[in-house]
């Protein structure tokens, strides 16, 4: 897999945490692109979602925030900001596909970039056509 991708912070977090229901494929699937050096580009609001994710579903906010600099630190990782022209994009996204406000960001990332979005959101899997699941 060299094609770049846009992982939504759903993967990492399953990845991260052995009782999630996927954490076995989306580990196998993070270890991939991570050996692979497959180009992760994905929007800067990763990383609190991910250290939220972890603080509030695990209630360890220091396993959280720890974690997320382990992501942004991931060689392969480029980070997005989100400028108005990607702001634009994203509310036009979530008004056409019926996604909530942070999901259209992902899906915004991935239709600028042409990459396929990562993801164990249901709704954007249903809703996005660009998405995929490591599952």
């Amino acid at each position: 897999m060299n094609e770049p991708v846009t992982i939504d912070a759903s993967v990492f977090v399953s990845a991260f945490t052995p009782g999630e229901p996927f954490h076995e494929a989306s580990k196998a699937f993070m270890k991939n692109v991570r050996a692979s050096g497959t180009p992760i580009i994905s929007p800067a609001l990763v990383l609190p979602e991910i250290a939220a994710a972890i603080a509030r579903g695990q209630g360890k906010p220091q396993q959280g925030l720890a974690f997320s600099e382990e992501v942004a630190n991931l060689p392969n990782l480029n980070f997005i900001s989100l400028d108005e022209g990607l702001a634009r994009l994203a509310a036009q996204t979530a008004s056409t596909h019926k996604l909530r406000g942070s999901d259209a960001v992902y899906a915004a990332v991935a239709l600028r970039f042409g990459t396929t979005l990562v993801t164990l959101d249901r709704e954007q899997l249903e809703r996005f056509d660009q998405t995929v699941s490591p599952q």
